[in-house]
């Protein structure tokens, strides 16, 4: 596995070697309902970014606090004391959650550090980090009291009151449409077919609604081991035609493309509008 660099005054690649926990909290994973609570995000949570002063994570925070996100602060070794964007930098994780005790925390650093400031957050029990970069020790994640969304992803939002990372909320409008995907991109196209045809996103909707479903890779060449749009397929696993197959068998309507989302919902809806 890896270890931790004895110095915390800048960010260094993790050296190979014998695993061991970073964090004194619960040995064992927390209660499923526990973590979904730190999923709760409202115009209320505080959020931090780690690697805050770097050109991403600038662009980023910059985009996200015009959004409304309660950016507190951000985190950055090296550079403690200062400010960028008129907010507070701190060297540690740690000397953040001194100062707001509670917040979520977005990892916006390179991959080759991304180990190091995940592990970071988990140590000081932060407890929610969205991670955009790859590479983190999920042994180490799961022995802690943090709720991990990530790694590699584009990021949670709540509409018109928070966002955390780099999800494009120009396309989102308040809806009745819940959105779920193991893509980021795919789910864009989804997002902005709904948007177009008015539907909107959301996750509190009155009442239970049609299915609409794409299983992504069925042009993929058979056996050959492929990781990509959110999708692992190896050789052995189940095909995209099996995927799509028990979809369609359990009653959801299956779509060639996500960006006919919104035609295809549309015409769900339209034949009973009390689900609207």
């Amino acid at each position: 596995m890896y270890r931790r660099p004895l110095s915390s005054s800048g960010l260094q690649p993790y050296e190979k070697e014998t695993f061991r926990a970073f964090t004194g909290s619960c040995a064992r994973p927390a209660p499923y309902d526990a973590e979904i609570a730190n999923l709760n995000i409202d115009k209320n949570t505080r959020v931090i970014y780690q690697g805050f002063t770097g050109k991403a994570a600038t662009i980023g925070a910059r985009d996200t606090i015009a959004y409304g996100t309660n950016i507190v602060g951000g985190v950055s070794p090296g550079k403690g004391g200062q400010e960028h964007l008129g907010l507070p930098v701190f060297i540690t994780v740690k000397e953040a959650m001194e100062k707001f005790k509670r917040f979520a925390t977005s990892v916006f650093v390179p991959a080759q550090f991304a180990a190091r400031a995940n592990i970071e957050a988990i140590e000081s029990e932060v407890p929610f980090v969205v991670s955009v970069a790859e590479h983190i020790l999920v042994h180490n994640m799961i022995r802690s009291k943090t709720q991990l969304v990530g790694l590699n992803c584009p990021s949670i939002i709540a509409l018109e009151q928070c966002r955390i990372s780099i999800m494009p909320h120009k396309h989102y409008i308040k809806g009745v449409i819940r959105i779920i995907s193991k893509s980021g991109t795919l789910s864009y196209e989804a997002i902005g077919s709904t948007t177009k045809f008015g539907l909107g996103q959301g996750l509190n909707t009155p009442s239970l609604k049609p299915i609409a479903a794409m299983v992504a890779g069925q042009t993929a060449p058979q056996g050959r081991t492929m990781g990509h749009a959110g999708a692992l397929l190896s050789p052995h696993d189940v095909s995209t035609e099996t995927k799509a197959k028990a979809l369609e068998d359990s009653g959801a309507i299956i779509t060639p493309h996500p960006g006919v989302m919104g035609e295809v919902i549309t015409s769900l809806l339209a034949s009973n509008l009390s689900l609207v």
